[in-house]
């Protein structure tokens, strides 16, 4: 990581909101992430403390670059939705309630000067890895980021698609069973709640705590609680080879391979990116997870289709921010 920028006109500033993070970071034109902040953030509290940890964010980052100024300043933010990156106005997300129908482009704005982009996280990160990453030399893209929950990107020929009202690419909440556990969008069967980390670790708990005489790696390596087994501890485990780790992460990759299936059978996308804290753990998966998708897909010609580990990991959101900027046609 390069430590002192040639120019600060040359960069952008990526700013990525989480439920319990903001963090920001000079990215440079070939999507480079160099000096990075990072402050904590309660999604819970009022719509001003929430602004001031992402100002906090940015002005420990200006920090570092003093010669910065509001000529040249661009400041791109992910955020989680729903949102309008039109206008700049964060809607209602669920993991950041501090926030209902709040200008924070327009107040990040009236603060810094500038140009300042807001757009919603995964979609942010689906447009940095067809720029500068997985996706990079790719016309169609599908990314998605498979975390706490499951977020998606569409791009088509370099730009995101939006949707009628900035609203689309919510993959995440496709019903694969429509009586599975409900979501907490309000439908029920989404994959992200039956693949991504919190059902991973229910799964985990449910099956420990169901099946008398079951021994795993899983309860010893949280302590000997139950209710503290994550989908890390799941993923810890199954590298140590403990079976019934191994068993939860199949299940989990036969849902995302049906999911991925309906995924080819709508779009056809020339890339599939798989990026999160959950990709990470499925990645030796992939390569099984193409495999499979003849099974759930209609197109006999799914197998061209690469699924590929996402370039940016915990930093996605940064330089998604920034490509925001740097690439203001590719989000319009």
């Amino acid at each position: 990581m390069t430590e002192n920028p040639r120019e600060v006109s040359e960069w952008a500033i990526g700013v990525d909101v989480g439920g319990t993070k903001v963090a920001a970071g000079f990215v440079d034109a070939q999507g480079e992430i160099h000096q990075h902040t990072r402050v904590p953030m309660n999604s819970r509290g009022t719509a001003e403390e929430g602004l001031a940890a992402v100002t906090g964010a940015i002005d420990a980052l200006m920090k570092l670059a003093p010669k910065a100024n509001s000529a040249s300043r661009r400041i791109g933010i992910c955020a989680p939705g729903p949102l309008d990156p039109r206008t700049g106005v964060v809607l209602n997300p669920p993991n950041v309630t501090c926030w209902r129908n709040y200008p924070l482009a327009a107040e990040i704005a009236a603060r810094y000067g500038g140009s300042v982009k807001l757009e919603n996280d995964a979609k942010s990160a689906g447009l940095a890895e067809t720029l500068w990453g997985a996706g990079r030399g790719h016309r169609n893209v599908f990314y998605t980021c498979i975390g706490t929950g499951i977020g998606a990107g569409i791009l088509f020929d370099g730009r995101i698609y939006h949707g009628r009202t900035g609203a689309a690419d919510e993959a995440g909440h496709m019903v694969i069973d429509y009586h599975g556990p409900q979501c907490g969008c309000g439908k029920k069967g989404c994959i992200e709640t039956m693949a991504a980390g919190p059902a991973i670790a229910r799964k985990a708990r449910a099956r420990l705590g169901g099946e008398t005489g079951r021994k795993s790696l899983m309860l010893e390596l949280a302590g000997g609680k139950l209710d503290a087994i994550t989908s890390e501890i799941v993923g810890r485990a199954y590298e140590a080879g403990d079976s019934l780790a191994k068993e939860i992460l199949l299940e989990t990759v036969e849902l995302v391979t049906i999911w991925l299936g309906n995924v080819v059978d709508l779009l056809e996308p020339d890339v599939i990116i798989i990026g999160g804290g959950v990709a990470a753990m499925l990645n030796p998966f992939f390569e099984g997870i193409r495999k499979g998708l003849p099974a759930w897909c209609m197109n006999k010609r799914c197998l061209e289709i690469p699924i590929v580990p996402a370039r940016y990991g915990a930093e996605s959101g940064i330089a998604g921010g920034a490509a925001l900027c740097m690439f203001p046609g590719a989000s319009e």
